[in-house]
């Protein structure tokens, strides 16, 4: 009578970490384990073990309900955290400034193409000091001035912050801020400086009317402070009504993307947005530069 003897196993070859007595020389795509024709299940690439494929659904399930705001944004514990980062920035610059003084201004502030008569040079953006379109949005000479502002960043920031997450905010009140220099390189006079956060507010004030409509809310309250700023922007003298208006069209324009882009492509939409209208202000600011320069 012939004696039964188990098969040695076979070199190279490995048992299924799920079923010991199973020989396998399949192993999983994401963590290598051996796995048996029982437990492999079939992914984009190779073969997954089940608690691999269980992983991985349950990750993506967290991922599909984590809350978000209204622009796709991801909520934040602060509402006012960036708003707060932006007033402290805007507020150490203005203390640099009082120390520094005019120089210190006169350096940072948006000028489009003079003649420094104490450095023997041509100065401003043509000149290649791109770098002021943003830093003057920063700056602020008067005390009025920087109250004014950043009151009004203090009441319009946070419930944009908070509806559209940071990231977007951020987005809308930068870019706002260098569509208001653009407009000013454009059609302001190119040796008068100007400097303010007025540009990144007016565009929080066109942001803000989008939201407000968005959510279906009285528009009445933000109609009349917007009329009340346009107002003054046109009768006040020694105002730069470029900065603002370019700020107030930039934001306006953003926060429709952001807001009305559909779910399934809105992060392509959102930075479409963004990317469109920086390429807009790059292609002005180069034909500018090229005319003065002409």
């Amino acid at each position: 009578m012939a004696q039964a003897h188990e098969q040695p196993p076979q070199p190279g070859v490995a048992n299924c970490y799920r079923h010991p007595d199973r020989q396998t020389g399949i192993t999983c795509a994401r963590c290598a384990r051996p796995i048996c024709p029982d437990c492999m299940i079939s992914a984009s690439v190779g073969y997954q073990c089940p608690e691999c494929v269980h992983g991985a659904t349950a990750t993506r399930a967290g991922r599909a309900s984590q809350p978000r705001t209204l622009a796709g944004g991801t909520i934040a514990g602060d509402p006012r955290l960036v708003t707060k980062i932006l007033i402290a920035i805007n507020a150490v610059v203005f203390v640099g400034g009082l120390v520094g003084g005019d120089r210190f201004l006169a350096e940072l502030d948006m000028l489009g193409y003079a003649w420094d008569p104490e450095t023997g040079d041509w100065v401003g953006v043509a000149s290649g000091e791109w770098y002021r379109m943003l830093t003057a949005a920063f700056l602020h000479q008067e005390l009025w001035h920087i109250g004014f502002n950043m009151l009004a960043l203090w009441f319009l920031g946070p419930p944009l912050e908070a509806t559209l997450g940071r990231a977007r905010y951020l987005a809308v009140y930068l870019i706002s801020a260098l569509a208001g220099s653009t407009l000013a390189y454009l059609l302001a006079a190119q040796n008068q400086g100007s400097l303010g956060a007025s540009g990144a507010i007016f565009g929080l004030f066109g942001a803000t009317a989008v939201l407000v409509r968005r959510l279906r809310q009285d528009m009445r309250p933000i109609a009349v402070l917007l009329a009340i700023n346009l107002v003054l922007t046109f009768t006040w003298g020694n105002i730069s009504w470029q900065g603002h208006i370019g700020g107030l069209v930039a934001g306006t324009l953003l926060a429709i993307a952001m807001v009305h882009a559909p779910r399934e492509r809105r992060t392509l939409v959102q930075v479409g947005a963004c990317v469109a209208l920086l390429l807009v202000i790059v292609v002005a600011c180069v034909i500018r530069t090229v005319q003065l320069l002409g």
